[in-house]
């Protein structure tokens, strides 16, 4: 997660000017009538504000001293209204001696202003601690929300990491296979082709997510590697519509599917079949199908035996998704099976 993408909390100084003037506008504006009969009363009025204001400044100190400490909501607030009813006579006192000098100055008012005074001084301290504690919960949240995308991301890269060595051998299975059937210059080019496509594999593998076309482009590179090996036994069929070209699916998503059709239903066939690929939009769906031509398979579970990629594709698909995709294998009357994965329809615009 970049740095772009964390909470941007406004400064203390944004904050604190902002909520002042704010406060003195809408006091003054009350006070409208008042002020008419009396104008002086707007010196008076801004002289405490101010006051109070750099009180408040003060008072962030100790606030700040406070929260350092690991202590209860309760310890917090009788803390700051000690601290703040002595903030609230020092501002009285200011006050007094500004607007009225030491000889005019009535101490038993200045006793009632430096309660009022404290109260704003407290109200403004348990603000503070409230902002303070928004604050710490959401990048709490923030945080939390980073360690489960690193841990989905770990598990991804892990089953990717899972689905290349289960391919390699596979290949180089059939590579030893071409060798002993005497097809030396046929399994040199499916070792470059093999080689190609591992290395296209290896520069995806931080990508959870690829455009369809680019995912269809490291398709072909398996497709060659397997008509390599069979010839015009596998056919290939493919259907995309090019408004799904830059939806997002899961990196190697069709590859083991393509992988299972190719082994399960052309293979065993000495004719051998067609594979089809399908892609379509249906609303905010993307549906894509990757269907053989096989024998018709009576046993359900005996035609979906198809290990660690079917496996890997139900993970990596629940952990992108959640339970916001589906995922079948059906067996046609005709013959064959039929893989289907439904995901929303998203790009990377989007």
């Amino acid at each position: 997660m970049t740095d772009d993408s964390r909470p941007r909390f406004p400064s203390f100084w944004q904050v604190q000017v902002l909520g002042w003037v704010s406060f003195y506008t809408v006091s003054m504006a009350g006070s409208i009538p008042r002020l008419l009969s009396r104008p002086a009363q707007i010196i008076d009025s801004t002289v405490n504000f101010t006051i109070l204001f750099l009180g408040s400044c003060v008072l962030r100190l100790a606030c700040r001293a406070l929260l350092r400490r690991s202590q209860a909501w309760l310890a917090f607030e009788l803390r700051a209204a000690a601290w703040s009813l002595a903030m609230g006579a020092v501002c009285a006192l200011l006050t007094g001696l500004i607007l009225l000098g030491p000889a005019k100055m009535n101490w038993a008012s200045q006793l009632g202003n430096s309660v009022q005074f404290g109260f704003v001084c407290f109200m403004w301290c348990s603000l503070y601690f409230s902002i303070k504690q928004w604050q710490r919960s959401a990048q709490e949240r923030e945080r939390l929300l980073q360690a489960e995308t690193e841990a989905r991301d770990a598990r991804l890269r892990a089953l990717r990491y899972q689905l290349n060595p289960h391919f390699l051998f596979n290949s180089l299975n059939a590579v030893s296979t071409l060798i002993l059937d005497g097809e030396a210059t046929a399994a040199n080019r499916m070792l470059g082709q093999i080689a190609d496509l591992l290395r296209t594999s290896l520069d995806d593998q931080t990508l959870p997510e690829v455009a369809l076309s680019r995912e269809l482009a490291f398709t072909q590179q398996y497709i060659a590697i397997e008509q390599t090996r069979l010839g015009d036994r596998l056919q290939i069929e493919m259907s995309i519509a090019p408004e799904t070209l830059d939806a997002l699916v899961p990196s190697m998503l069709l590859q083991p599917l393509l992988e299972n059709a190719v082994r399960h239903g052309i293979a065993p066939l000495v004719e051998g079949g067609a594979i089809g690929i399908e892609s379509a939009a249906h609303g905010d769906r993307l549906r894509l199908v990757v269907r053989n031509s096989g024998r018709r398979v009576t046993d359900g579970l005996a035609g979906g035996r198809s290990g660690i990629g079917q496996s890997n594709i139900e993970e990596r698909l629940k952990t992108l998704y959640g339970t916001n995709h589906r995922f079948t294998l059906a067996w046609p009357e005709a013959g064959g099976c039929e893989a289907t994965v439904e995901l929303p329809f998203r790009t990377g615009a989007s």
